[in-house]
């Protein structure tokens, strides 16, 4: 009798071998070429009504129009958009299930948080990056100061010390506050809020003296006179405030904090469905309708490949790990 290790044996089977890795790849291939099937959902790491979710939602009813599925929102808010990475790094990498990520999520959290349960790279297969989000430096309507520098002078000659708040420990808006901090070498105390919103309360009621935040979350308050903006933390002007100088031209050279969001998947997902959602996301920020939402919310929409997006992460996880460090923040 023939061992099953047999040479004719070993020959007998590779036909059926062969055969099977077609029907494998034939059949992937039919799953791709189907998607999507069923609804794609969104993930976002924060409260509804926040400037990621606005985004979300307003991408996700042309994203359905041109994919032939609805595209639905989930909000998982919590520490810092930690909570909604895991939900996606441990999702089917099939794309249904898509990450908003951001700037914290991505570049941010893992420099301050030791313990995360996803890796910023390795969990991951970038989409496209979606919006850029410029922050507005704003200040109490109370506060006799008009300009960057009249700020600078009021917290460096002030009595008392002078605080700021944020949406949160190691938020965007409390680095470029520890920024802020550095380079004036004004006697500043960080108090941090749960969200953006509460952290603008503080700022109206004069309890902190300033506050950076995005242009969505701050531009109503400073349209009706609640806020007092100063100036915008991009390289260039907003063309949602054009009339705000930037803190470069301000005085302050080479400070820019610019937010971000944008699309990943989970680890895995196929090459072509990347793609095709790429592809969605790119039509779906050509629309004007679109684009024109985004902009009067204050976003600058973005876009481009895949292969961009994940030099673009690897760029500002760099750079934000800098920033961290130099802040000394840490929140574990």
């Amino acid at each position: 009798m023939k061992s099953p290790l047999h040479p004719s044996h070993s020959r007998s089977f590779k036909p059926l071998f062969g055969t099977l890795l077609m029907l494998a790849a034939f059949s992937g291939q039919a799953q791709t070429q189907g998607f999507p099937s069923k609804p794609v959902r969104i993930v976002v790491g924060f409260a509804a009504g926040g400037s990621t979710d606005k985004l979300a939602r307003v991408m996700s009813k042309r994203m359905g129009e041109l994919l032939g599925q609805s595209v639905v929102v989930e909000n998982r808010p919590g520490a810092a958009g930690n909570l909604a990475a895991e939900v996606v790094a441990g999702a089917p990498a099939d794309g249904y299930t898509l990450f908003m990520t951001t700037l914290s999520s991505q570049a941010i959290n893992p420099h301050i948080y030791s313990k995360l349960r996803f890796d910023p790279v390795k969990s991951f297969e970038p989409i496209s990056l979606v919006a850029k989000y410029p922050l507005l430096l704003v200040v109490a309507p109370q506060l006799k100061v008009n300009s960057v520098q009249e700020l600078i002078a009021y917290v460096k000659k002030s009595d008392q010390q002078s605080f700021f708040s944020s949406a949160g420990s190691g938020s965007p808006a409390h680095l470029a506050g520890e920024m802020f901090k550095a380079r004036t070498g004004a006697n500043l105390q960080h108090v941090p809020y749960k969200g953006g919103s509460p952290a603008l309360l503080a700022v109206m009621a004069n309890e902190a003296q300033f506050a950076f935040e995005t242009i969505p979350s701050a531009i109503g308050q400073t349209k009706g006179g609640k806020l007092k903006p100063l100036a915008v933390s991009s390289s260039a002007r907003s063309t949602a405030a054009p009339e705000l100088p930037t803190l470069q031209e301000e005085g302050l050279s080479q400070f820019v904090v610019t937010s971000w969001a944008g699309l990943v998947a989970p680890a895995g997902t196929p090459r072509d469905v990347l793609e095709k959602l790429n592809q969605a996301t790119q039509q779906t920020l050509a629309t004007p309708a679109v684009n024109a939402a985004l902009v009067a919310d204050g976003a600058e929409p973005a876009g481009g490949s895949s292969a961009e997006f994940a030099r673009f992460l690897s760029q500002e996880f760099k750079t934000w790990g800098d920033v961290v460090r130099s802040a000394q923040v840490k929140l574990d």
